[in-house]
């Protein structure tokens, strides 16, 4: 009989970037929070599924705040991401309460082996990795790995309590902070969405005097009077058609992103109101029925459009379209299927990335999709069309003909006055703009504070720069701007053309176990780009285990892997289940010593 022999224990790497924040300048290293128990948390401010999992581990710093030390390593897949300024702003935006570290160059990324946004790792009071968790949803699975882990350390001794790394910064004042949309309303006011703030603004037509505000500022979801009422970072406004406004007893719709809700505003009371979600976030089943029973994920931005008859929304958490009806109180998937990536056709086959802005026109939706850096638009036919960009990995600031044009992580829209677009270019400070006809892209204006909405108010455009927390004027300019073009710098896996053992490991929490009582427990859905990539294995199947056969002749690709689990209490007479899901894009590279084995790991115990 063969002993099997123990499995090695891995130590966790040091630290290392090139700033702290939220330590008042101090650098943070393992050994000197050996006792204590450390969660790192691979993020980048543009990862919408990033921003779910900070909110997730909100509860858990305050229940274990005596022995748990959360780290944030900002890894970024953009390269204003990377700037300092950039991420001082996004720890600052999102309210980020811990330690962060920017990891610019992806060094921590390469050493802990990550391959996907968010990545979580928790590493024990002795400085080892005990448990890597990928994608969102393990707020549970994680909180039972930590009471584990505190029992165990506590009867060794080797538990340490009390102390925290975490130094707040100083918050400046302001009338807005990190605004992202507005709109104008019938009588030449302006709405703003005042993210930070957890409010709506309105201001008089000079875009200066503030008339009132809806919410009270204090993050939440209660209705009421506008000075009661609490939004959660709200992002998209529209406004609705008077007859339509007059029968739904409302005339806004406000995407109260973070709080995964739709609220209404009545302007004439000030009344606010949830019109639909129920305020947990989606994760699986139903997305279609009476809106305030449906989750929501993320809606990002909202505009009526009259081909649709409702009002559409980025679902920017799980990368979709859907519709709502404000007459009727439903809701329904419009367009999408979960898969994150750029695909045009029919919409309920089309692909999208985070869609985060749009702009109504009578014959056209004009989108634009953040993470793929695109610039894309829907027809009355139900068609998905790409006017700008080519996939997840590619971007830049590069003006002239749409085929060869470049954006970075736009995320805000406005048609002009001649049918052109305007387009928020987030990432690159700038204004750009597309011309439907000639099909050039065009710079109106650079040098701004991350814009991320639009607004065309008597005939002048204004922009909504988040960063610089005000509304800017964009004069109209045009320039041409020869930049460079960017891809992702995320090392990419080296595997070997042919065939390939691939593995999703999942491992149930201490406490539960797989759930198979109606059937199998897991999915893995696979695709590649190019599609010639994959030449067997693609598809959907429930094993999460699968050999796949990749073409020769490629030099690089990406795997595009969807993976889900079912699992439960394994005790309890009436278990709580839950389903964890994780999307990777795996950028490859191939050569004749490539690996023949690629794993990825959703939630378990590093080998």
């Amino acid at each position: 009989m063969t002993t099997p022999r123990p499995q090695s224990r891995v130590r966790a790497p040091e630290l290392s970037g090139d700033v702290w924040l939220n330590t008042g300048g101090k650098q943070l290293k393992l050994a000197e929070l050996r006792g204590r128990i450390v969660l790192l948390d691979f993020w980048t401010s543009g990862c919408v599924n990033c921003l779910h999992v900070l909110d997730e581990l909100r509860p858990l710093e305050e229940r274990f705040a005596d022995v748990l030390v959360t780290i944030g390593v900002h890894s970024p897949k953009f390269l204003h991401e990377g700037e300092v300024q950039a991420i001082e702003a996004a720890v600052r935006r999102y309210e980020v309460h811990h330690p962060v570290l920017n990891d610019p160059d992806m060094a921590m990324w390469s050493q802990y082996a990550v391959k996907a946004w968010p990545t979580l790792v928790i590493v024990d009071p002795e400085g080892y990795v005990v448990h890597v968790a990928a994608g969102e949803g393990h707020a549970e699975a994680l909180k039972r790995v930590i009471e584990d882990l505190v029992a165990k350390h506590e009867a060794k001794g080797t538990l340490r309590r009390g102390g925290s790394p975490y130094v707040p910064a100083e918050e400046q004042k302001h009338e807005l902070r990190f605004p992202s949309k507005a709109v104008a309303t019938a009588e030449g006011r302006i709405l703003v969405a005042d993210t930070g703030n957890h409010s709506i603004v309105e201001f008089a037509s000079d875009g200066e005097t503030v008339v009132r505000r809806f919410g009270s500022g204090r993050r939440g979801a209660q209705d009421g009077p506008f000075d009661l009422a609490s939004f959660t970072e709200p992002a998209g406004l529209a406004l609705l058609p008077n007859d339509i406004a007059e029968r739904a007893g409302y005339h806004v719709v406000v995407a109260d992103t973070a709080g995964h809700l739709l609220r209404g505003i009545d302007l004439r009371t000030g009344e606010v109101s949830t019109v639909a979600g129920t305020g947990k976030q989606w994760r699986n089943g139903a997305d279609s029925g009476k809106a305030l029973e449906i989750d929501l994920t993320s809606p990002w931005d909202v505009a009526w459009w009259a081909p649709a008859g409702g009002i559409v929304i980025a679902m920017a958490g799980n990368h979709t379209l859907s519709l709502f009806d404000p007459v009727g109180g439903g809701i329904e998937r419009f367009g999408g299927t979960t898969v994150e990536g750029l695909k045009d056709g029919q919409l309920g086959e089309a692909f999208f990335a985070q869609t985060s802005g749009f702009a109504a026109a009578p014959d056209k939706l004009w989108l634009a999709d953040a993470e793929t850096s695109a610039l894309r638009w829907l027809d009355t036919d139900g068609n998905v069309h790409t006017a700008v960009g080519t996939d997840l990995f590619s971007f830049g600031h590069v003006d002239g003909d749409a085929d060869k044009a470049l954006l970075q992580h736009p995320l805000g829209l406005a048609v002009l006055d001649d049918g052109r677009v305007a387009i928020a270019d987030t990432y690159n400070g700038a204004i750009r703009r597309y011309d439907p006809l000639t099909r050039e892209v065009s710079t109106l204006a650079t040098g701004l504070a991350e814009p991320q909405g639009l607004l065309l108010h008597e005939g002048t455009l204004l922009a909504v720069e988040s960063a610089g927390h005000r509304l800017t004027p964009v004069a109209t300019e045009v320039t041409s701007v020869d930049g460079d073009a960017h891809a992702v710098r995320r090392p990419p896996t080296v595997l070997a053309p042919g065939e390939l053992e691939f593995t999703v490991v999942f491992t149930p929490p201490p406490g539960e176990k797989l759930d198979d009582r109606y059937g199998p427990s897991t999915r893995l859905e696979i695709s590649a780009s190019p599609p010639e990539l994959l030449v067997e294995g693609a598809g959907v199947g429930t094993d999460l285990v699968r050999r796949i056969k990749l073409a020769d002749g490629h030099r690089d690709g990406v795997l595009q892997v969807v993976a889900q689990a079912a699992s439960c209490d394994s005790e309890a007479e009436h278990p709580v289940c839950r389903v964890t899901r994780q999307d990777w894009g795996v950028p490859l590279r191939f050569a004749a010593d490539g690996e023949r084995v690629l794993t990825l790991v959703m939630a378990g115990t590093p080998r």
